[in-house]
């Protein structure tokens, strides 16, 4: 992060009442800095393990307040009165952080990520799939991970309301709960931030396997 010279705790205070100050301001100047001090962060454990995503106000009053350290510049800068401050795109903790590990949730996204963008039924690789309820609800089937899976438009159509059997389409792996990893935390933060990859090898080589890397 870089700074004009001026004494730390003098910066973090104006930095920390520069958002009241810009909701204030009016017209594009005022929109574009709002915007740039909600740029997404990421913030890495003392071990480098991926940990969260804040935003940039945070991540600047984290380094300000000397509980992490920039790994990574970004390309937004911000300038105040007295300073000009260097937006981080990653930072890491100085301390360790203990936290849950995160849960999966139920949702589109999530279940093409445990399928690994594949089609489950014909297993092609597919950006454009829809999800498929194995047993339908009109049969009863419930809307949870074991009976939902990932189904490209053509085999979705020709299973219509039937289940795999009645259909005689095989599924090429059950409908299971992932377990809960990083994947499904930060999947759509890595969509935008291309460079935050390489703090992610396991979930680069399992990508890489699926062929879904861009």
């Amino acid at each position: 992060m870089r700074l004009i010279e001026q004494p730390k705790q003098e910066l973090l205070l104006q930095f920390a009442k520069i958002t009241p100050t810009i909701r204030n301001e009016i017209g594009d100047k005022g929109s574009a800095l709002m915007s740039v001090l909600q740029t997404t962060v990421l913030v890495l454990n003392q071990n480098y393990e991926p940990l969260n995503v804040c935003n940039a106000r945070r991540a600047v009053v984290l380094l300000q307040r000397g509980k992490a350290e920039t790994i990574e510049e970004g390309e937004k800068i911000i300038r105040t009165v007295m300073s000009i401050v260097s937006i981080p795109s990653v930072i890491r903790m100085v301390y360790f952080v203990k936290r849950p590990r995160p849960v999966a949730r139920l949702s589109r996204r999530e279940v093409f990520n445990r399928d690994g963008y594949k089609c489950q039924y014909c297993g092609r690789a597919n950006r454009d799939l829809t999800l498929d309820h194995v047993i339908p609800r009109s049969r009863g089937g419930t809307h949870s991970w074991e009976n939902l899976t990932s189904a490209c438009k053509d085999c979705n159509h020709k299973k219509a309301g039937r289940t795999p059997n009645e259909a005689r389409m095989g599924l090429y792996s059950k409908p299971h709960k992932p377990h809960s990893s990083l994947v499904n935390f930060f999947a759509l933060h890595l969509e935008r931030h291309d460079t935050w990859r390489v703090f992610f090898p396991k979930i680069n080589a399992k990508h890489e396997a699926r062929g879904i890397v861009r």
